[in-house]
């Protein structure tokens, strides 16, 4: 039975990676359709082609690899300055510039020479290239906000689990308690497990990060405690003890071997599943967005580490990058959880909002061959016939992102050599969840 269920969770992730893809596709092919630049290909995948179906002038099919997808615009890239589109040089350079725009130009109809994607203006070409990462984006929050307020989160609450019965250094990294060690503020107040702290100090209690930044902020004060037991408010008093506790970074997450001496009132809190408000879920999906960056940002630095978890005996880190195949086993894990079917679904669509928050953010890197390095060049075209205007200068005409293709080679092959070694340490080493 838990073969099947991991079987069907990879299953269920191929899918949701399927309709993630095909949609942003659907950004660049509507748009594309809009401006009237002729699309001859829609294909949510790479590789062999398993299913097609042309309706107009457009063919649209998936292939056997999904692992991407793409549509085909004619005239991609304007021809060179004496218009020709099919030369080919003997430098391998200019012959990657050459290839790149016979390529464009390969399906050129006739009629077609004004539905070329160059010939449109550079704010059109902006909207075409945006529109497939927009599209994860819209998804992407579409997913967060069904999780965040329809099925809730796993979260730390307000109401006690454990009451701590001495003051310990969370640096120490123990449980019992010496004979030198104070009581702790809790338990000599009288709190109790089960008990769900209301207000702290006067102010409400409405969830853990509050009450756990007014305990730290309250180091050696005299303050009441109002708590909810067997559906009756008892106020109590307790003297909030001065410790070293975990450091928490700017999004309330605890720095890992980081330690500041704060307010301890000594208890720890029950997790539950807790639906957000839409303030709450906002501000939630916005600290995500600034770690999601981070860890991009933090990328090329992983890579030693993924080195060694994947050809030598190094832990996979538990933030480690995962691609598409440890992305599914950790699907397929989450089908396997002794948890409510409920949260198993939670589970999952925050896992497939996080992977389109990424496709978001990966494809607007200012990066030939990526949607962001398209952007760039529309961008630069449109700065430099404005300023040519403005100095009353020639029209210096389009942009040829032709002439970038040798660097979207050299990405392209990091990307791929990335790729490869993600992949072997998902097989090897992969990242596992309990």
């Amino acid at each position: 039975m838990t073969t099947l269920m991991f079987i069907l969770g990879i299953v269920v992730f191929v899918i949701g990676l399927l309709v993630s893809i095909a949609w942003h596709e659907l950004g660049h092919l509507s748009t594309a359709k809009l401006f009237g630049i002729r699309v001859p290909q829609y294909m949510v995948g790479f590789g062999p082609t398993i299913w097609s179906r042309k309706k107009g002038e457009t063919e649209y099919g998936i292939k056997a690899i999904p692992a991407g997808g793409y549509i085909r615009m004619i005239g991609m890239f304007p021809p060179d300055d004496q218009g020709r589109v099919a030369a080919r040089s003997t430098s391998p350079w200019r012959g990657m510039i050459e290839d790149a725009r016979s390529a464009a130009f390969e399906e050129l109809q006739p009629g077609d020479e004004t539905r070329m994607f160059y010939t449109r203006k550079p704010w059109k070409r902006v909207i075409v290239m945006f529109a497939g990462p927009f599209m994860n984006l819209v998804l992407a929050i579409g997913l967060f906000f069904s999780v965040l307020m329809g099925f809730g989160v796993q979260q730390q609450t307000t109401t006690v689990a454990s009451v701590s019965p001495c003051v310990i250094a969370q640096s120490e990294n123990r449980d019992t308690c010496k004979k030198t060690d104070k009581p702790s503020p809790a338990q000599a107040a009288g709190i109790r497990a089960r008990d769900k702290i209301v207000s702290f100090d006067g102010r409400p209690t409405k969830d853990w990060d509050t009450l756990s930044d007014l305990i730290r902020d309250s180091a050696g004060k005299d303050v009441p405690i109002v708590v909810e037991r067997d559906g009756k408010r008892l106020t109590l008093h307790a003297r909030i003890a001065t410790n070293l506790v975990a450091k928490k970074d700017s999004n309330g997450g605890y720095v890992q071997g980081k330690y500041v001496e704060a307010g301890f009132l000594g208890f720890g809190a029950a997790t539950g599943v807790v639906k957000m408000d839409f303030d709450d879920s906002v501000s939630w999906m916005t600290n995500r967005v600034g770690d999601a960056v981070d860890s991009l940002a933090a990328l090329p630095g992983k890579i030693p580490a993924l080195w060694n978890a994947a050809f030598g005996d190094g832990p996979r880190e538990p933030d480690s990058p995962v691609g598409i195949v440890g992305a599914a086993r950790i699907t397929g894990d989450i089908a396997t959880l002794d948890i409510p079917a409920s949260q198993q679904v939670a589970m999952f669509v925050m896992m497939l909002g996080m992977f389109n928050l990424s496709l978001f953010l990966f494809n607007m890197l200012p990066l030939l061959p990526l949607d962001g390095g398209h952007i760039a060049g529309a961008l630069w075209e449109a700065l430099r016939r404005n300023l040519a205007r403005v100095l009353r200068r020639p029209d210096p005409g389009p942009f040829d992102v032709a002439k970038l293709m040798p660097v979207a080679y050299v990405v392209a092959g990091i990307f791929v050599c990335f790729t490869v070694l993600v992949l072997i340490a998902d097989v090897v080493n992969p990242v596992k969840i309990s």
